[in-house]
């Protein structure tokens, strides 16, 4: 998706049904311990209270400018109160099922200098009778929606969730499901469901591969006829698997976690505004990609606006990028797809290697020049015990991960990985770019791996380095040597 094709969200109609919570947080200091037991005694200062569970998914929707409908279960009382005002300050139309047999959802939390000291929840899970009245809501909730959100914490409120697809099947609604439990057969006949990946391996065993992912979900989805599945899988970003095309892999984007709190609700989200909007699924993904990233990096449950998602897609996002991908950090099994996948599209991969242990003008520079070579640059650094090896003890001085995270956010590196044992030999069959680079004052028969690169046809080429441009002389320079 181009710049000049990010989605109007604001035409986007989004319905939710899901188990309703209210997040409550009492803030304050922790100076003693209380004379009747071993526990602080906190001062509270400040009561802060946020829509949860369902309720935050529908703050996100409204956070990105589209229009939303809610409808979930609550009690007659006092919380119910707080969460419908503090919905309807956001222009969401609630259409809570309040019933006498209920009470609403409370977690609240205790916390001291930026600590949780305990969370006390407030919960009684909701009855087969009070799930099956709100089932009267079902035609008011989905009124003029383009996209229907079932949003499932295991609470009771989705106890029939086959009720609502068929309904929303009946209205031509595409239904997005994020899932709880050990079964997905209740999802039977979604559109889209987005388990993370311990949800997923809960229902389909281990996960030994990126092969083996892959199978597993499309046996999934054939059983219980569900279109597609987006996995969520943390510091490894996101797969997207439909049950006829190629899988869909986005790294996720290098940022500092603050809490990952409420992600999972920002991603199904933007999924279902950007769907609703007209994006295409892969694009849909690419964005939620974005607000994820946006959203970890906050503390506390979190939104992502429309500005915001707007102005981080678009930093990411290459005008020649027409795959819709991010690049980032990727496994070497994750990188074999993305390469595969660009060569299909007639892309040129270009290929080099190193330590890169502390970044430097030199290092940019070069990686400029080698991106320049071709359509997609892979970078592949060297484990810590090999650079150890090369350059000796003390270093690297950064480790492997931070290396990854560091350039993972340049803008010429596509994929960067690390791979195994002293040289990319291994990496360099499984891959087989069509340019290999090295910077370096020797010919290209001093480069490792030349020969694998000219036996399948590739180029080798090597580039000279900036001057005065040394890790190991920085690393003197501040030990004085």
């Amino acid at each position: 998706m181009m710049k000049s094709d990010f989605p109007d969200l604001k035409q986007a109609r989004i319905a939710v049904i899901g188990d309703l919570m209210l997040d409550r947080f009492y803030y304050g200091r922790a100076s003693r311990i209380s004379p009747e037991a071993p526990v602080p005694v906190v001062n509270v200062e400040r009561l802060e209270d946020v829509p949860g569970g369902a309720a935050n998914v529908a703050m996100n929707i409204a956070s990105l400018g589209a229009s939303c409908n809610i409808s979930g279960i609550t009690g007659p009382d006092e919380a119910a109160r707080v969460l419908k005002q503090k919905l309807h300050a956001v222009s969401i139309n609630c259409l809570f099922h309040q019933s006498a047999e209920a009470i609403t959802i409370i977690k609240s939390r205790v916390i001291s200098s930026q600590q949780q000291l305990i969370r006390l929840d407030f919960e009684s899970r909701f009855t087969e009778k009070v799930a099956l009245d709100m089932q009267g809501l079902a035609d008011h909730v989905t009124e003029q929606a383009n996209v229907l959100v079932l949003s499932d914490y295991n609470k009771g409120t989705l106890t029939y969730p086959q009720f609502w697809i068929e309904k929303a099947k009946s209205k031509q609604i595409p239904v997005l499901v994020d899932p709880k439990g050990d079964d997905f057969e209740k999802y039977r006949g979604a559109d889209l469901i987005t388990p993370n990946m311990l949800e997923f391996q809960s229902i389909v065993g281990p996960v030994t591969s990126e092969q083996d992912l892959i199978d597993k979900a499309k046996a999934l989805l054939k059983a219980h006829d569900i279109k597609a599945i987006l996995i969520t899988r943390s510091e490894h970003g996101m797969t997207l698997i439909e049950a006829d095309k190629p899988e869909f892999h986005l790294p996720a984007i290098a940022k500092a976690v603050s809490d990952v709190t409420g992600a999972g609700d920002t991603v199904i989200s933007t999924l279902a505004v950007a769907i609703a909007a007209g994006a295409s699924l892969q694009q849909a993904v690419s964005l939620a990609n974005v607000a994820a990233s946006i959203v970890v990096s906050k503390v506390g449950t979190s939104t992502v606006s429309e500005p915001e998602l707007r102005a981080e897609y678009e930093r990411h996002q290459g005008i020649n990028n027409t795959d819709h991908s991010i690049g980032g950090a990727v496994s070497i099994e994750q990188l074999k797809i993305a390469v595969e996948q660009a060569k299909q599209r007639g892309e040129k991969i270009v290929f080099t290697n190193g330590c890169f242990d502390i970044l430097h003008a030199g290092h940019v520079t070069y990686l400029q020049q080698a991106r320049a070579l071709g359509d997609r640059l892979v970078l592949a650094i060297n484990t810590d015990e090999s650079v150890t090896k090369l350059k000796g003890e003390g270093r690297p001085i950064n480790s492997a991960d931070r290396r990854l995270t560091v350039l993972a956010g340049l803008a010429d590196v596509d994929w960067v990985t690390c791979f195994p044992g002293d040289t990319p030999e291994e990496l360099l069959k499984l891959i087989q770019p069509d340019i290999l680079v090295k910077g370096g004052d020797y010919d290209k028969k001093g480069v490792v791996g030349w020969e694998i690169v000219e036996g399948y046809g590739g180029e080798v080429k090597v580039m000279g380095l900036v001057e005065n441009c040394s890790t190991t002389a920085i690393v003197n320079k501040i030990s004085g040597h």
